[in-house]
């Protein structure tokens, strides 16, 4: 049996327009006006996010004359690189950034060797007292750095690790480590645990199942809290102030405090500006190199099974 079904030459150029088009709703003004309002949003959180890195760059290829004008300019009237000149040529700089790589480079390794440890005994291991543990190094992380830097510095001095390299390391993995422990924790948590049970079975121990099973899906969490230590350590200034005085010692952050101008009462702003684009320049690039495993990182774990 077949039936027919008449329609009008409109009703035909209708439904040919749906076909090319996949839908025939449009979009009311509301909806486009909350369209617009979201890329105008988008757009002010982008300048107010990206305008200080900018102003930085520009403010380096000025002249201190033209820094400090009434008016300030949007761009450099006469591009001039002394003040790189200045950092590069500047022995104490080039210390402290040795110094700053060295420390932050430690921080990260030693927190992922020990952090991802403990991380995978808080996840994985039964055993009494585990939440306990678990909430107290949490609350070691709560603590202003501020109202633990006196009895902190009691111990560096008790300990001789006052203005040394390995003394402000210890220093910093004491919020770096917490940190790490709690993140990796809760990815080895949202893994299957039949993938562990599986690797048991055929005879594997728990250092060799963490090893060859979980550690390789851990990488994206790796990556990620290691990233995020090494820009915190990075970016430290309390404690790299207090616990440092001589230029053995001092991080890049002391540096670009500690220069100086011509006089007494000139304060050096585009010295400055070049030294913390020269500092910020790597935290780009680790960030450029390692963004697909940030993003995979930051989504994992989200959806467990």
């Amino acid at each position: 049996m077949q039936s027919h079904i008449k329609a009008s030459p409109e009703e035909l150029d209708r439904l040919r327009a749906t076909g090319r088009s996949g839908s025939t709703f449009k979009k009311s003004p509301l909806q486009y006006l909350g369209q617009v309002g979201f890329v105008l949003l988008i757009l002010v959180i982008l300048l107010y996010t990206l305008f200080p890195f900018y102003w930085a760059v520009v403010s380096s290829l000025k002249t201190t004359s033209e820094i400090v004008l009434p008016n300030p300019t949007m761009w450099p009237r006469e591009f001039t690189l002394d003040n790189y000149r200045t950092v590069f040529t500047d022995n104490s700089f080039m210390k402290a950034l040795a110094n700053s790589a060295i420390v932050s480079t430690s921080v990260v390794v030693l927190s992922l060797v020990f952090g991802t440890l403990t991380a995978y005994a808080m996840a994985r291991l039964n055993f009494r007292g585990r939440t306990f543990f678990m909430y107290l190094i949490l609350s070691m992380t709560m603590f202003p750095g501020i109202a633990i830097i006196g009895s902190l510095f009691q111990m560096m001095r008790r300990f001789n690790a006052y203005d040394t390299l390995w003394g402000l390391l210890v220093v910093y993995l004491s919020f770096s480590l917490p940190f790490t422990v709690w993140v990796l924790a809760n990815f080895f948590r949202a893994m299957p645990p039949e993938l562990e049970q599986a690797a048991l079975v055929d005879g594997a121990t728990q250092m060799v199942a963490l090893r060859q099973i979980l550690l390789p899906l851990a990488i994206p969490g790796m990556v990620t809290t290691g990233l995020l230590a090494f820009i915190e350590a990075w970016s430290e200034f309390l404690y790299a102030r207090t616990f440092t005085i001589s230029e053995k010692a001092k991080t890049v952050q002391i540096a670009i405090s500690d220069f100086t101008g011509n006089t007494q009462f000139e304060v050096p702003f585009g010295t400055r500006m070049a030294a913390a684009v020269l500092v910020t320049i790597p935290l780009l690039i680790g960030v450029l190199i390692v963004q697909k495993r940030i993003i995979s990182g930051m989504t994992a774990g989200a959806v467990k099974g």
